[in-house]
């Protein structure tokens, strides 16, 4: 059928309600050209839908203009399967509603909510989601749903397959079944006569042949994300719940999954871990019957390599770290329970067990959060590592295999003979191992022909090795791409056709993501393999996962960190390639998506699971994008700093006392001539100027330096009534006996993030050595800690001494945040007072990095009967004067959250950092002030 490429893209505009919902730039098909697997293919367009009406509209324009159309949600599968050269549908933007039914044993959920938010709900309720894959952070229902996919601890009894309830399914002809519905067979034979008879059909061929039946009894008793679920004709009659099973897992190819709902489990609170060690993989083998049998949660596997590698992470436990690896292996063994006197029983169960198993050293468990923290980190600090120190251009590939338990430890010794002739360094072996399942690492260039070759071989022998086991190519990630050429081969002809009906009963065009489970090519896995050129170090890492992607603020707005890294590769791609307009048509766009509205808060560097920080990168590339004029203003402003800051306040002095819209009408006409990304536009709930910062010497010996914020004497308290943080903390401590010593020329002192986030890397330095001169003068040669009273300046002071080395008899300068301390040293002195009902709390994004979140929860259970934090909480997107420049990027920053907080209704609402105040009163249309302020009054005598 001949593709109708001149009415392609008004055909697609047509079936969605806006013409913005439909793009053709290339930045943002290359932004969407890579998911988190090793292929890469740029679609021709890509569609945001807002609901399941448009993706039918979408699924029938598509069969008009012949044109292939791919979902796409979390964008972290592993296979292949989220990519596309045709149409790409994101359906992670929308699709977000959460139904919590029959409270909490069941949930209505769409496919564009994360694992992670959907377990937040249901935790209110005692209760999570079956599946609990690695990616739960940014994985969402959708992907979930098309991968049929499990995790560490669910196995084959909790995965989406058994505990989904009922989905409702757009089929091609955009015809919407809803299989939870009491008419829903009926429905079906009425709507779609011939998928009701084809199912009917496959059913009875399926179970007719007992060869079929033998074979597909066997590989659903393991993990098996291979092929499409055929079990589901085994197990259920009723063409509808046929359906509805048989699109778990089919990963995007029979139709669209609009919402599902699924029973739900208990969430345990009470876990104890152990890290038991043995002198090989054999040795291990020999114990997992027994560990399964009593009952434990998780077993999961780490092979000598992997123990080597663990060695070298930062606060790998003892046990590792004393260990002469040669050929050990390791199971994380965890029980969980209900109660603590039920967790101590398992727990003394396994500890028994371990005595009697062979181990290589003596097994402990431990109920202790820490401990459990530092063992997964191990664990998962893995991937990290070895995906890390790839060499720059390489790419990571992750593949997932299963075998039947007995044989697990002979095919991880295979699988090392395999990396050893086929030159494959450093590909750990970790797992599920009481499900027979393990992940394993290659690391190449994959595109020259001598490593195609390499790896095809390679994956012809891993072929012949798992399925002459009995496993399965495919245990949790999905057949996607890299194994639908070997479909036939698991199943055989007769099961491989029925398959192959399968698709055409449902998709009789071929238009559903083509290419993916089902692939007559032989080498249709080595096809479409990503290259990575090196663009910086801070960066050439990044593996394209998307964990990052969630904690985003501009993510809804222009580019996610995994697209701001990925369209630079793009733009270097085509320079190499001498396409020298498709790299101008990048750039042209990347400087306001990427650059501009980047907060360069870090929050990426939190989900990253290779430690990368892209505003790092974006701060760099805004260094080279200064101009001589802009960046000499920022060089004065670090040398008379003092009088910038007054002079900022003085402004927003006589702002606030001019009509407004003789401010906006001069400060639009500024931006006009100035830039947008130069002059911050004006908004009328910014505060008038705050007061200046020095403060008189202290009549006592002090006990701690106070750094207050320039910050908060640019913007006053949002309240002109109050005195503000610095004036709110001075009380606080005057009262509970505390001396502070605010340092000599505070007002012309700084962190030094104005000048790092905008890439000024001159006016950083020389403000970071005036600074830290003062403060080690103040701090009595590094011996009192240093307090700060805004979070993202507390955590840039701390960027500044990063590199300072100790001058001979001094100490490292201690940074604290004001909220820290008060909640160390000055909450227990204060009386009980009296406290306000309800407090809406805005952590920030700085606070979070630096681990501070617990000490401003203790610090707000001070203050208020009732705290709460937005469920859709995130980084505000202010960023310093960000959200001023481009005040776009907080709108859609905190455009969820902002309206979970309107529908609290809470009496009072604070932060920890003036900047962030601002953005969320701008957000909220409710004043935010910072914490301690509200400490201040309500413990007043």
């Amino acid at each position: 059928m001949e593709r109708k490429s001149h009415i392609l893209i008004p055909t697609l505009r047509r079936a969605l309600a806006n013409d913005d919902q439909l793009t053709q730039r290339p930045i943002d098909l290359h932004a969407y050209a890579n998911d988190a697997s090793h292929f890469l293919l740029t679609p021709q367009a890509v569609a945001i839908p807002n609901n399941a009406a448009e993706v039918g509209a979408l699924l029938k324009a598509s069969a008009e203009v012949n044109l292939p159309l791919t979902f796409r949600s979390g964008g972290t599968s592993l296979s292949g399967q989220g990519v596309t050269d045709s149409l790409l549908v994101d359906v992670r933007k929308n699709f977000k509603d959460i139904d919590v039914l029959d409270n909490g044993a069941r949930v209505r959920v769409q496919p564009g909510v994360t694992v992670r938010a959907l377990n937040a709900r249901l935790a209110l309720y005692g209760r999570k989601f079956g599946p609990d894959p690695a990616s739960e952070a940014a994985c969402t229902i959708g992907g979930v749903v098309a991968n049929n996919s499990s995790g560490m601890h669910c196995g084959t009894v909790d995965n989406v397959y058994r505990t989904l309830e009922s989905v409702v399914i757009v089929l091609t002809s955009g015809t919407v079944i809803d299989t939870g519905a009491p008419d829903a067979n009926e429905k079906l034979r009425a709507l779609e006569p011939a998928v009701f008879a084809g199912l009917e059909a496959l059913t009875k061929r399926v179970r007719s042949n007992a060869e079929s039946v033998a074979t597909i009894k066997h590989q659903f008793s393991m993990k098996n994300t291979m092929g499409y679920g055929l079990n589901s004709f085994l197990d259920y009659e009723d063409p509808a719940q046929v359906l509805a099973h048989l699109i778990i897992g089919s990963e995007g190819t029979l139709g669209f999954v609009a919402e599902a709902t699924f029973r739900t489990v208990p969430a345990y609170k009470h876990v104890t871990t152990s890290l038991m060690v043995f002198d090989d993989l054999f040795t291990a083998n020999e114990s997992l019957e027994a560990l399964v049998g009593s009952g434990a949660a998780t077993v999961e596997l780490m092979d000598s390599l992997s123990l080597k590698v663990g060695q070298t992470l930062q606060g790998a436990p003892q046990i590792i770290t004393d260990l002469n690896v040669h050929s050990h292996a390791a199971f994380l063994v965890e029980y969980t329970a209900s109660s603590a006197e039920e967790l101590a029983d398992r727990q003394a169960t396994g500890m028994s067990l371990a005595n009697s198993l062979k181990l290589s050293a003596p097994a402990q468990f431990s109920p202790d959060t820490k401990t459990r923290t530092q063992l997964w980190k191990l664990r998962k600090g893995l991937y990290a590592s070895v995906a890390g120190a790839r060499a720059q251009g390489t790419t990571a590939l992750l593949e997932d295999i299963v075998v039947p338990v007995p044989a697990l430890a002979r095919t991880c010794a295979e699988l090392s003979v395999l990396f050893d002739r086929y030159e494959y360094e450093n590909s750990v072996i970790f797992g599920h191992a009481k499900d027979g399942n393990v992940h394993f690492m290659l690391t190449d260039g994959f595109h020259t022909s001598e490593q195609l070759g390499r790896y095809s071989a390679f994956t012809e022998d891993m072929v012949e090795l798992v399925l002459g086991e009995g496993g399965s190519l495919k245990a949790e990630h999905g057949t996607g791409r890299v194994m639908a050429p070997y479909v036939r081969r698991q199943y055989g002809d007769e099961l491989y056709d029925v398959m192959r009906e399968l698709k055409m009963l449902l998709d009789p065009a071929g238009l559903l993501n083509p290419g993916v489970i089902l692939d007559e090519d032989p080498k249709a896995h080595l096809r479409h393999i990503k290259v990575t050129p090196a663009v910086d170090p801070e960066v050439d890492r990044c593996v394209a996962c998307g964990y990052c992607e969630p904690v985003c603020p501009s993510r809804n707005l222009t580019l996610t960190p995994r697209q701001r890294i990925v369209t630079l590769r793009a733009i270097e791609t085509a320079r190499l390639a001498g396409d020298t307009k498709l790299a101008a048509e990048l750039e042209k766009d990347y400087s306001y998506e990427s650059v501009d509205t980047c907060a360069v808060d870090g929050m990426c560097q939190t989900a990253c699971p290779v430690d990368i920080n892209t505003g790092t990168l974006v701060k760099k590339l805004r260094a080279k994008n200064v101009n001589t004029v802009e960046g000499s203003v920022w060089d004065a402003a670090a040398q008379h700093w003092s009088a910038v800051t007054r002079g900022a306040g003085k402004l927003l002095g006589v702002a606030d006392k001019v009509p407004l819209p003789l401010v906006l009408g001069a400060n639009k006409a500024g931006r006009a001539v100035l830039g947008a990304d130069v002059l911050p536009l004006y908004s009328p709930e910014l505060p008038a100027g705050g007061r200046q910062r020095a403060r008189p010497a202290p009549a006592q010996e002090p006990v701690a330096v106070y750094f207050p914020a320039c910050v908060n004497t640019m913007f006053g308290p949002a309240d002109p009534r109050q005195e503000g943080i610095q004036e709110s903390f001075g009380a606080l401590a005057r009262r509970t006996g505390v001396e502070l010593l605010v340092p000599e020329g505070i007002d012309s002192l700084c962190c030094g993030t104005p000048w790092s986030s905008k890439g000024m890397e001159k006016g950083r330095a020389s403000m970071g050595e005036l600074t830290i001169s003062a403060l080690r003068a103040a701090s009595r040669n590094g011996k009192l800690p240093i307090l700060c009273d805004a979070s993202s300046c507390t955590e840039g002071l701390r960027h500044a001494i990063e590199e300072e080395v100790p001058p001979a008899g001094g100490l490292p300068l201690r940074i604290m945040d004001v909220v820290e301390y008060t909640a160390e040293h000055i909450l227990p002195l204060l009386p009980a007072g009296k406290k306000v009902a309800s407090l809406a709390l805005h952590p920030t994004c700085s606070s979070t990095r630096m681990g501070l979140n617990p000490a401003l929860q203790t610090v707000a259970e001070a203050v208020a009967d009732t705290i709460q934090i937005p469920e859709n909480w995130g980084c505000c997107g202010f960023a310093g004067d960000r959200g001023m420049l481009h005040p776009e990027l907080t709108a859609s920053a905190t455009e969820v959250q902002a309206a979970e907080v309107r529908a609290f209704g809470a009496t009072t609402h604070a932060s920890c950092n003036r900047t962030c105040e601002l953005g969320m009163t701008r957000a909220t249309d409710h004043p935010y002030e910072h914490v301690l302020e509200l400490l201040e009054r309500t413990t007043r005598p």
